[in-house]
């Protein structure tokens, strides 16, 4: 808490996180106060978690906005491809791993 807060829950991978479960929601709200504490934490991404009201937590939504999740997905890709270009074996793997789990 505070003016350097460094988000709610610790441990997702590269991320600040801040948690709501709140019966208004304000995406916009969250996803500021995300972003500051990415900063805070060092943290290259900001999300929010937000609870939808009467459902469990993994019911819930995962929010960013639109110029974090192209800096995400740009990593990701970049990160694939950096994989796949020296193990190639272990990228498909993987690949099939998550496309099994989707």
């Amino acid at each position: 808490m505070g003016a350097r807060d460094i988000g709610d829950i610790d441990g997702y991978y590269l991320h600040a996180v801040e948690a709501k479960a709140e019966k208004t929601i304000t995406l916009s709200d969250y996803i500021v106060q995300a972003n500051r504490e990415a900063i805070h934490a060092g943290q290259p991404f900001g999300c929010a978690v937000v609870k939808r009201r009467m459902k469990g937590t993994a019911d819930g939504y995962v929010v960013r906005d639109v110029r974090t999740d192209v800096r995400l997905m740009n990593r990701m890709r970049d990160m694939e491809e950096a994989l796949k270009s020296v193990y190639a074996d272990l990228w498909h793997d993987i690949d099939a791993k998550h496309r099994e789990a989707a």
